[in-house]
């Protein structure tokens, strides 16, 4: 079954951990994300949060913006300046779209099967980036 708009509306607990192989460190990310509908079929997206790297890193306030588009059968996220990002289909355990950035290229794999708790998992490869990152998203 696909979700729906209305299944992703509103306040969601966010927790991100991520392995930065190039980097040699671990962070964690910890916050709240906002689907707010912003037209029939749109949501906006805004996550905010506080990131440290390492245990003893400086904790730092982090923000990310999207627009998650629902088609008849998936999900398109663009940018918040509107360029396209990924596309997914909301149900089960599945794949999105690749996204390349620069030389970057960034994969992303969704995990709804245990609805209303659901993961993105991304693994993110190229002569800039090599890291891992996991985003584990539950209801306020």
């Amino acid at each position: 079954m696909m979700r729906t708009v209305k299944e992703f509306e509103g306040l969601w607990t966010l927790h991100r951990t991520i392995d930065d192989r190039q980097g040699r460190q671990t962070g964690d990310f910890q916050g709240t994300a906002m689907f707010s509908l912003a037209e029939r079929g749109t949501l906006r997206y805004h996550e905010t949060g506080d990131m440290r790297f390492g245990a003893a890193g400086t904790v730092f306030r982090a923000e990310r913006k999207y627009e998650w588009q629902f088609g008849e059968k998936d999900v398109c996220v663009v940018f918040d300046d509107g360029s396209p990002f990924h596309s997914f289909v909301p149900n089960g355990q599945v794949p999105g779209t690749t996204h390349l950035c620069g030389d970057d290229l960034y994969n992303v794999t969704y995990d709804f099967r245990a609805w209303p708790i659901w993961t993105a998992t991304w693994k993110v490869v190229g002569p800039r980036k090599n890291y891992a990152s996991v985003s584990s998203y539950a209801p306020a």
